[in-house]
């Protein structure tokens, strides 16, 4: 019921133990209270926040450095809401998802509507009313003037903010079931890869240059996916997080054939489709990739947890991640 937006501190760097776990206990430097559950949120800059909530409102938090404290700068009142047909007045929808390219914030939610906001002005500089007929799980930015969307009913959209016309300008789908996907991220270097997951815990990659269905689709968790991230720097490396209590590190970065195959290390199968991979001098590993040649190393980075994962960020050898204990931990030697 009270929640709460808290920024903490968890020390140097330099301070890991031999496992990578942080010496000491991270600090509490300040927090504030929230109106409705946390759906997302994502640094726009050094100081200041976004903030997507289960109200639908959208907020921009400033984090004030110098006496530590949290402050909101700015409000979007039920950026998302459903409107009751006969009385015409709007309650709110959950905000699903928000995505900054500052000083652009581009928003989705529950309603199934896009705004795009710009962090200096009051009004919403867009808003496509009625983007999709479904929950709008999750969006990114592929370019600066594009942005991708993930829905309930299984379908990746991209959309051209620089058109006026309210239809996205692709269409990709999952074939068969209509499975909703839940995240979704893009390559740092290649944008025509992306990555999704969802509702059955598969990792689909696409290449949006080619066809409507994914590239490949891998087996992974057991339960829903609740957010993708390819390694901003190193993008040979991407992770995944699940209801199910897993947090998996997926490595393409080097030809493992004389590892012992992930296939074998809990009997998890793989499936994979190709459609057509595409002959080019510098094929990405992500499209390249048939797991079952043994290229693909996959690591579950905590075997024994057994409640949900809800959210994962990574930064060089950093990666932090919340669990439905409560907790957040922070794992600082990936790549040790």
């Amino acid at each position: 019921q009270d929640n709460r937006i808290s920024i903490w501190s968890v020390g140097d760097l330099g301070n890991g133990g031999l496992n990578g776990e942080y010496q000491g206990e991270p600090q509490l430097l300040c927090d504030i209270g929230h109106n409705g559950d946390v759906m997302d949120m994502q640094f726009l800059d050094q100081e200041r926040i976004v903030v997507a909530s289960s109200t639908g409102t959208v907020t921009v938090f400033r984090h004030h450095q110098n006496n530590q404290t949290l402050s909101a700068s700015q409000r979007w009142e039920k950026a998302h809401y459903h409107v009751d047909q006969d009385t015409s007045c709007g309650a709110g929808a959950a905000c699903t998802g928000v995505i900054c390219n500052n000083p652009e914030i581009v928003t989705v939610g529950e309603d199934g509507r896009i705004n795009l906001f710009r962090a200096d002005q009051k009004d919403a500089v867009r808003t496509i009313d009625n983007a999709d007929s479904s929950t709008l799980h999750a969006v990114t930015f592929l370019r600066t003037t594009e942005i991708l969307t993930v829905n309930s009913i299984g379908q990746l959209k991209i959309w051209d903010l620089r058109q006026q016309r309210n239809e996205p300008s692709q269409i990709f789908s999952l074939a068969g079931d209509r499975v909703p996907l839940h995240c979704v991220d893009r390559h740092p270097n290649q944008q025509h890869i992306v990555a999704t997951g969802g509702q059955d815990g598969m990792l689909s990659i696409w290449d949006i240059r080619q066809g409507t269905m994914p590239v490949s689709l891998l087996n992974a968790h057991e339960a829903e996916m609740w957010e993708v991230h390819f390694h901003p720097s190193n993008p040979d490396h991407l992770f995944t997080c699940s209801e199910d209590g897993s947090l998996w590190h997926w490595d393409t970065s080097a030809d493992i054939s004389e590892k012992p195959s992930f296939l074998h290390q809990g009997g998890r199968s793989t499936t994979y489709f190709s459609h057509n991979t595409i002959n080019q001098s510098v094929v990405s590993a992500w499209l390249s990739n048939d797991p079952t040649k043994d290229r693909m190393e996959i690591t579950n980075l905590i075997p024994n947890q057994t409640l949900s994962v809800n959210s994962l960020d990574i930064l060089g050898p950093c990666l932090v991640y919340g669990t439905d204990a409560e907790a957040i931990y922070v794992n600082r030697q990936l790549f040790a």
